[in-house]
Formats: structure tokens, sequence, C-alpha cells
């Protein structure tokens, strides 16, 4: 099995597995708990804080953990607007995760914020002009992704945020896509709050924080017993967080190398699949994309049936985002930059990560070359 689908989710890393064990067996005391086994897990679950605070360069104390980049997400959308509304009007991207343009049109829903949605070119980036045309002094929040998780394009993140920072606007990144690759320094981005997830840096599913700065009044979405500095409650998951900060600490020290080769592996793929295939378009930023990500759209094709051929010669990638897979519509952030509806259907995604070969590259490379041919013939009129 070739495995191209790690913007979905990545292995787990045998590091993480082992520092999470003991938590899960003999010291799996409740933090909050005042004995010797919830101070064990209380001692655990600090030095995972500081060592994701090192990596983004805050404060211990500003790194919130959380179930995942969707509760991060949900937990920075709806927490800083309602905790400091202002204006009540809040600017995200049209190419946003569903976890934050489900969050902007809930307080658009449920209370009254208005949502602008600024826009972006035909590789899906956001131009500092663009949102100075629709920010004003009232803008309570803005969002905007560092990296696509389709698509896999850079956001120039921080002359978005000195944007909003200008305009008295507090700015979150969903950062979900970018860790392990690009830098993550909270003062370099320039942002108030940026969302990670664990298991797109070989952490277990279900683990994730949300690193907002201290400054930033936040009301909590969960409600309950205060954890967290009262920002999200219920018990830690001490077994998650210390697998999180394991892992994160891990890729941040491989990032340099393993972004270099593994970006020459997937400009290699984009050159033959380009090469091999008649008309596949890559999608995305030629530049300003994620070392390992190749999206493309293959026309006079159904994205699906390329990816059953793919399967069947063990090749294992995606039609966009796993969240949205198994809907009938088209991708959101394809339709965004133009792409027709009919277009954006023939999606299919590659996403490379650090155990990805040079042969994995050249056997997807003719595997994608026939599933297409194949698919093409049968959808042949």
């Amino acid at each position: 099995m070739i495995f191209l689908d790690h913007a979905a989710t990545t292995p787990v890393r045998r590091e993480a597995l082992e520092a999470m064990w003991p938590f899960l067996t003999g010291s799996f005391g409740n933090p909050s708990s005042r004995h010797g086994l919830g101070d064990e897990a209380a001692r655990a679950l600090a030095a995972a804080r500081a060592d994701v605070a090192s990596v983004l360069g805050c404060r211990p104390g500003d790194v919130v953990f959380t179930s995942g980049g969707t509760e991060a997400d949900n937990l920075a959308i709806k927490g800083i607007s309602l905790a400091r509304p202002r204006g009540r009007h809040v600017i995200v991207s049209p190419t946003e995760h569903e976890a934050v343009l489900e969050s902007a049109a809930y307080l658009a829903r449920a209370h009254d914020f208005e949502v602008t949605e600024v826009d972006v070119d035909a590789d899906g980036l956001v131009h500092p002009e663009a949102l100075a045309r629709v920010i004003r002094p009232g803008t309570t929040l803005v969002s905007v992704q560092l990296a696509n998780n389709e698509i896999g394009t850079v956001q120039p993140v921080a002359e978005l945020a000195a944007v909003a920072r200008a305009s008295g606007a507090a700015m979150h990144t969903d950062a979900v896509q970018a860790a392990g690759w690009l830098p993550l320094s909270l003062d370099a981005l320039g942002v108030d709050a940026l969302s990670l997830a664990g298991h797109k840096v070989g952490a277990p599913k279900g683990t994730g924080a949300l690193v907002v700065r201290g400054r930033i009044p936040l009301e909590p979405v969960l409600h309950g017993g205060g954890q967290e500095r009262g920002r999200r409650s219920g018990t830690e998951n001490v077994a998650g967080a210390v697998a999180l900060a394991t892992a994160l600490r891990i890729a941040e020290s491989e990032r340099a190398d393993a972004a270099a080769r593994v970006g020459a592996l997937a400009a290699e793929l984009a050159a033959r699949v380009t090469d091999d295939v008649p008309g596949a378009v890559l999608t995305g930023h030629p530049v300003r994309r994620l070392p390992g990500t190749v999206s493309f759209v293959f026309p006079g094709t159904s994205g699906e049936a390329v990816l059953l051929e793919l399967e069947r010669e063990g090749v294992i990638c995606s039609s966009g985002s796993a969240c949205a897979a198994g809907s009938d519509e088209p991708s959101h952030v394809l339709t965004a930059i133009g792409i027709s509806r009919e277009v954006a259907q023939t999606a299919v995604r590659f996403t490379l990560g650090t155990e990805t070969t040079a042969d994995d590259v050249a056997s997807a490379a003719a595997s994608v070359a026939r599933a297409v041919s194949v698919v093409r013939d049968i959808v042949k009129p």
C-alpha cells in the first residue's frame, strides 16, 4: 500500500505511543485530584503544555488542550467573538475548513453577527489589500487558515494579521495542516490564536490544542468544572496531551529536513502527473504551498471513480477534505477559487508524509495515469 492521504491523518509515532502509555496504565490519575496519582498527572499535563508552548513561542498558560482541531476552531471563533463582540463582525476566507465556516455561521444565526467572506484569488490566496477592503473598526475577529487542507495554499498570515491588528480585530489562524511543515511562532505570524490537531503530526486522533494569547478574553464553549483555567471544562486527556506534545516536538525538530525532502518528492509527483495525464490541472498556489500537498482536477473523469481505481492499485488518496467525504456537493474550496462545480467533482488530492519514498512517488504517478485513462474510457460519451 502507498499511503498518500496524510492530510486526512498520519500514522501515530511510536514515540508518542510510548510517551502516553504510562498515563493510560499506572499513572492514570485525574490531574485535578489532590493526591499522589493526581499530582503525577498534573505534572505530566504541565510538562506537555510547556512543550507545546516551546514550539509556538508562547507562554504555557496560553495553551488550551482540546479534543482536536475542530474543537479548537470552534473555541477560537465562538469563544473570542462572544467574549469581545465589538461590532459583531467576523471575517473568514471562503476556503476555510468547515469547522471555521460553520462556527461563523452559528454566530450569525444565533448571535446576530455579520459574517464577511474575504475574496481569494484563483490560487486560493487572500491578499492583504482584499482584507483591508472588508475590515472595519468594529470587526471582532479575522480567521484565515495558515495552509489549506485541500489545495495546500499557504496564506500570508503575518501580513493579514498586521491588517487585522491595525483595525483592532483579533486574528486567528487554523494551523492544523501546517504543523510539522511550516514555522508556527505566534510572534512571527502575528496572530492572537492558533489551532492544532494531534493526528496531523503523529499523535492519536482526538487530541488538539488552541493556543490563545492570555490578553485575549475567551468565552468557553464547554461549561462544567472549569478546567484549562476556565476556558475548556472537562477532565483533561493527560495521555493525549502528552502524545500531542511529544509528536509536535519531534515534528518540529525534523521540520526543515522533512519539508525539503517531501517537497522535492511532491514536485516530482506533480511533474510526472502533469506530463503523463492529458488535461490534468494542478490546483492551489504553484509556489506558496505545503511541501507534501499535490491536488489535481482531471476534467472528463469522476474523482470518486479515479480514487477507486487507485485503491485497486494500492494507492490511497482522497478527493479533498476527509471531513466532507461522502458528500455529493463539490468542494467549497475549489468552487471558491473559480473552478466549476462539474470540474470540481473530478478532484483528487495526494498528500505525502515523512515516510513517503521516491519509489512510492514513481509507482503512484504511473497508477494515476492508468486510473485516469480507465475512468475516461468508462465515462466517454
